[in-house]
């Protein structure tokens, strides 16, 4: 669904990413892996929404939301293939972690959760500031 621009709710989800990031490292120092897994995830999510924000667009479900940034952020390289790839893989340690039982985590990956998550914020920060000449 479409909509009208709205710097204050880019910011806001912008934010949120950073404090789910926040929230995932204390996880990880605390080493509880499966919910920093779960945070990094949702802090890639959150920066991802803050993105399209600026068009406005939203969507229901986050498959739809990841699918669309990828068509149209990742397939145009606004943003890196790379961090597309990187995006899918947080996601699927995300779901394990979320809901496999017998899914194994150890520190070692979900700090690439984290980084991904670190990257990407960074990355999304720039896209913003460009786009709105901050």
């Amino acid at each position: 669904m479409k909509g009208k621009v709205s710097q204050e709710l880019v910011f806001h989800r912008l934010e949120q990413a950073k404090e789910d990031l926040r929230t995932s490292k204390l996880l990880h120092r605390e080493q509880i892996y499966k919910a920093a897994n779960n945070r990094a995830y949702y802090s890639i999510f959150h920066a991802i929404r803050s993105i399209l924000a600026l068009e406005p667009i939203d969507f229901k479900r986050h498959k739809d939301v990841i699918a669309y940034f990828n068509q149209n952020y990742v397939n145009t390289e606004i943003f890196p293939r790379s961090m597309g790839r990187r995006i899918a893989r947080a996601n699927q340690v995300r779901e394990d972690s979320d809901y496999d039982d017998e899914f194994t985590v150890n520190p070692e990956n979900t700090l690439v959760q984290i980084q991904t998550a670190e990257d990407l914020i960074q990355l999304v920060e720039e896209y913003i500031n460009n786009k709105l000449s901050i």
